[in-house]
């Protein structure tokens, strides 16, 4: 007499007999007993940590149990290897033997089959160096999600019936994508129905008395930081069912234990492979999403490394010695790095009473002259920051920022996989050369950097994708490098609305200074010698404890605004719009970097940022102080930044405007002057910058016309 016993995922049946084997290691009755004993004896300070779980997740029609490979290895070692070398044979005997707990525990025969979800903390095994010695083997990876289907059903047991003889039987469906093929002809007794001729393929599927589970298909793609410099990020599917669907979303950072398995998918049936030839693909018995992962459950950090991570915060002149910490190769720019250490922590986010969300990240663009270090700090932060993607504006597209609408090639249906910005939900995305990038690429994150959504309307797919991330940009001015003669509206080739959505914009020029130039030389050429500079070039905090001290503090911290702050910020924004205002009608020109109510809230976001940095759950008067310091130095500095040394902005408008028609005094129309006699002329009288600006202004407008190598100015137009 034979007991069956139904196989995971496969409904393959084995036969075992009723009375233990006198080999012990071969029968799969007394491995069934020893896994039930596990799980029904296991205990951790006298908790039957297993049997709890069983019982309260059956109660709750949870029929699930993640069991802690660790705590296998501690009962039975032996044991525990079979089921990490041959996972497919023993998983199916796992379940069972809950299954009778649970039984057991409960009083219930009906209870179904539970479904065992394995954890390790074993090493991460590399997704490229996975090899044909791995198959059917527990493996153990990690990855970015970059796509997943919707949920579909698939059937473990289908019920076919003879159209002849109405004779009907159940077949287990084997595992893996080959599908499965039903009896060329019936196969009933005929000592009971009688003479038959049923025919060849007489069989159909009667599809409501087979049985299926749910199952989903997730893309993984190896983490950005494993990734070879000059090599393509490699990717796998990942099959997930039962109470594993449904869990993550693209973005998401994931360890994933599974069996590495093989299958011939229909793709590779229409193209000439050979017939041994199969693709690989994880069936995932375990899915942990990543603890670094911005946003995870409180218990991601021990004890431990809680009471570190306060000590650290409760260092005397903190904010200076994270800053410090920051990228610490890079000589001087103080500024840059206390704006990025406010973007690293990122402010709180809102949701109003109305549903109105108000995002908490900090975006920062840096603006300026080559060779200042401005990819060095997005290379910097795509390092530090618990979640980053870095990309380069010339090679982004807006789909690539964004998400892209793709056709599966099993289903042909369109499905969306997430771009830059959505794999950077709850990070950073580094974007350098921000300039070189097309406007229609440009004008598409702009819903991403202030709603912090991305809408997607194509291929009849309308949905709506989290972007929850800080945006790093550098950039060159439209000439290269920043031009003093003219103004910030003529250097920055950008539109006011994506300006507007940078809380901090930083203009970086490479100013002559003989001492500063002497200081900056010594540094660079310590580091390359791998000395130490006098300044130092390592940080006080090292880059692991800064990516771990940020995960905590944006995970556990969110200050709010105390009164007497608040009052000194709706001050503060009412001086600095009136000082624009002024400044606009003086000049008679629409400011290029505008302030707006969007301001306000960034000095908010800021200032937030800085009492995060020490932990603290109230915003303070000192907090706003040096949130106002940063965005004078920073935003306020970039609008004012046209000013001629000793006269102010509405004095050089002013003067501009008389050069202007000086110049067209002197030039009659169709006529030419020699360009050096009229800025001599003029230079008795106004500044040499100002006349410099005058004529290119002229220039740009087609009034002047350059010729003879600019030796010559020709009037041309009104």
């Amino acid at each position: 007499m034979s007991v069956p016993v139904t196989g995971w995922d496969a409904g393959n049946v084995y036969h075992a007999g009723v009375h233990a084997s006198k080999t012990p290691s071969d029968s799969r009755v007394v491995i069934e007993q020893k896994l039930f004993k596990f799980v029904d004896q296991f205990r951790m300070e006298e908790h039957f940590i297993y049997r709890e779980k069983i019982k309260r997740n059956a109660e709750g029609r949870n029929y699930s149990l993640a069991v802690q490979l660790e705590h296998l290895d501690g009962v039975d070692r032996a044991l525990s290897d079979k089921l990490k070398t041959c996972p497919a044979d023993f998983l199916p005997l796992f379940e069972v033997a809950v299954q009778n707990l649970a039984k057991q525990l409960l009083q219930d025969d009906k209870i179904p089959t539970f479904q065992i979800l394995l954890r390790s903390n074993e090493t991460i095994q590399d997704l490229r160096k996975l090899n044909s010695e791995h198959i059917s083997q527990l493996v153990r990876v990690s990855g970015i999600i970059i796509a997943a289907t919707n949920l579909s059903a698939k059937a473990t047991n289908i019920q076919i019936m003879c159209k002849t003889c109405r004779q009907c039987k159940m077949l287990p469906v084997p595992g893996g994508f080959s599908g499965i093929q039903l009896p060329r002809a019936c196969d009933s007794d005929p000592t009971e129905i009688g003479p038959k001729d049923c025919g060849l393929d007489p069989y159909v599927v009667i599809h409501d008395k087979c049985t299926f589970v749910d199952q989903q298909v997730l893309k993984l793609q190896e983490s950005p930081e494993l990734l070879p410099v000059g090599d393509l990020p490699r990717h796998i599917t990942v099959h997930v069912d039962r109470y594993l669907t449904n869990k993550v979303i693209p973005g998401r950072r994931v360890t994933i234990t599974g069996i590495y398995d093989i299958c011939q998918n229909s793709s590779s049936k229409k193209q000439s492979h050979g017939v041994g030839t199969r693709i690989p693909y994880i069936r995932a018995i375990g899915l942990e999403l990543d603890t670094e992962q911005v946003g995870q459950e409180l218990g991601s950090f021990t004890h431990a490394e809680e009471e570190e991570i306060i000590a650290i915060s409760r260092r005397p002149n903190f904010y200076n010695v994270f800053t410090n910490s920051i990228a610490p190769s890079i000589f001087g720019n103080r500024d840059i790095k206390h704006a990025i250490a406010s973007l690293l922590f990122g402010g709180s986010k809102k949701i109003l009473a109305d549903g109105m969300k108000l995002r908490g990240d900090i975006n920062v663009l840096l603006l300026g002259d080559p060779g200042t270090a401005k990819s060095q700090f997005l290379k910097f932060v795509h390092q530090v920051a618990p979640v980053a993607v870095y990309t380069s504006g010339k090679g982004s597209s807006a789909a690539g920022l964004t998400a892209a609408v793709v056709r599966d090639a099993a289903t042909r249906e369109f499905r969306l996989e997430g771009g830059a910005m959505v794999l950077a939900d709850g990070g950073v995305i580094c974007i350098d050369e921000f300039d070189k990038m097309r406007d229609e690429d440009r004008v598409a994150i702009h819903e991403a950097m202030e709603q912090q959504t991305i809408s997607i309307a194509k291929a009849g797919i309308t949905t709506i994708l989290n972007s929850r991330t800080s945006v790093l940009a550098a950039a060159n001015p439209i000439f290269g490098r920043y031009d003093d003669m003219k103004t910030p509206g003529e250097n920055i080739d950008f539109q006011t609305t994506i300006l507007s959505r940078f809380d901090m914009i930083f203009i970086v020029k490479d100013e002559h200074n003989d001492a500063r130039d002497r200081d900056i030389a010594r540094h660079v050429l310590g580091v390359h010698m791998h000395r130490a500079p006098p300044e130092s070039a390592v940080g006080e905090i090292d880059i692991t404890k800064m990516k771990k001290y940020i995960a905590y503090a944006r995970l556990k911290c969110a200050p709010r605004l105390s009164s007497e702050a608040a009052e000194k910020l709706s001050s503060h924004f009412v001086a600095i719009r009136s000082e624009v205002k002024n400044m606009e009608q003086q000049s008679n020109v629409r400011s290029s970097i505008p302030i707006t109510v969007r301001q306000l809230e960034a000095i908010v976001r800021i200032s937030e940022s800085l009492a995060k940095m020490t932990l603290s759950p109230r915003v303070t008067e000192q907090h706003v102080d040096e949130a106002i310091r940063l965005f004078k130095h920073s935003t306020m500095d970039a609008l004012q930044s046209g000013e001629v040394e000793g006269m102010s902005q509405a004095e050089v408008a002013r003067q501009l405007k008389v050069v202007e028609k000086e110049i067209k005094s002197r030039i009659p129309m169709g006529s030419r002057a020699s360009t050096q006699r009229i800025i001599k002329e003029l230079e008795k009288n106004f500044s040499a910058i100002v006349v410099g600006r005058a004529i290119d202004i002229l220039v740009r407008r087609e009034v002047l016309q350059y010729r003879n190598q600019r030796k010559v100015i020709f009037r041309s137009g009104v």
